[in-house]
C-alpha cells in the first residue's frame, strides 16, 4: 500500500469518527436519551421514582418512593402515567417541559 493510499485511508477513518462523534453529541444534547430512559423506567418501575432521579428531580423521586410504600404500591400508578406522558410527547416538547422548564409532576 502506498503512502498516499495510507494517508487517504487515515483521513477517511478520522472523518468517519468525527461524524459519529458529532451525531452522538446532537442526539444526547436534544434530550432524546433522557426521554426514552425516563419514559421506560416510569412505565416499568415507576413506583421507585427512578425516572425522577434520571431527570434530576431528587426531592420528587424520594416523594414518589414514599407514596408508593405508604399506599402499598398503588402510588406506582403515578409513575406509569408519567412514563406514558413522557413517551407521547415530542422530543422538543419533552426537553422544553422537563429538562429546561423543570416541571417535576405530570
Amino acid at each position: 500500500m502506498s503512502d498516499e493510499n495510507k494517508n487517504n485511508l487515515e483521513n477517511e477513518v478520522k472523518d468517519s469518527a468525527n461524524e459519529f462523534k458529532e451525531g452522538w453529541n446532537q442526539a444526547t444534547a436534544g434530550g432524546e436519551n433522557k426521554k426514552l430512559i425516563a419514559g421506560l423506567l416510569g412505565i416499568l418501575i415507576g413506583g421507585l421514582g427512578i425516572h425522577k432521579f434520571i431527570l434530576g428531580y431528587t426531592k420528587e423521586g424520594i416523594i414518589q418512593i414514599v407514596i408508593t410504600f405508604i399506599t402499598c404500591g398503588v402510588g406506582s400508578l403515578v409513575g406509569l402515567i408519567e412514563g406514558i406522558i413522557y413517551l407521547t410527547k415530542s422530543d422538543e416538547e419533552f426537553y422544553n417541559t422537563y429538562q429546561v422548564g423543570k416541571r417535576p409532576w405530570f
